[in-house]
């Protein structure tokens, strides 16, 4: 089961790992770069619009999936972003980035080679570690 507030031009980007108290957490399917997707359960398109409690629950889930990139993933750069050029309901990019990666320096949209998968044993074992660091309630793979 996916999330109904997930649009669906990101589920077929993304894997769909489970839900945060105020957001969905996606991965994107290209294997290159840890690249998660975090959806936060509003109708609104624009972080910064958002009352200031919501704002900072979601600022916060987004800050763990960093430090999770960072200190269980190994990179020491993360980019993030919230566009919605593309696709207009809010999601909020959250990119492991190192200087060997496919693309560095230049922004993973666009620049980022086909090809590269996530094996599903992968795939589980970073979900259950964001169970257990961040109490993710955790999606059927």
């Amino acid at each position: 089961m996916t999330d109904p507030n997930v649009p669906e031009q990101l589920l077929a980007d993304c894997h769909y790992l489970g839900r945060l108290r105020a957001s969905a957490v996606l991965l994107h399917r290209n294997a290159a770069v840890p690249w998660f997707i975090l959806v936060p359960q509003t109708q609104m398109n624009d972080i910064l619009d958002l009352p200031d409690d919501q704002r900072e629950a979601i600022l916060s889930e987004c800050a763990a999936v960093s430090r999770f990139i960072k200190q269980q993933l190994g990179f020491d750069k993360v980019n993030f972003a919230g566009l919605g050029n593309v696709v207009s309901a809010m999601h909020l990019h959250i990119i492991g980035r190192h200087s060997k990666d496919a693309c560095w320096p230049q922004p993973v949209w666009g620049n980022l080679p086909e090809g590269e998968f996530y094996a599903p044993e992968q795939l589980r074992k970073w979900q259950l570690s964001l169970v257990k660091i961040m109490a993710l309630s955790a999606a059927k793979l």
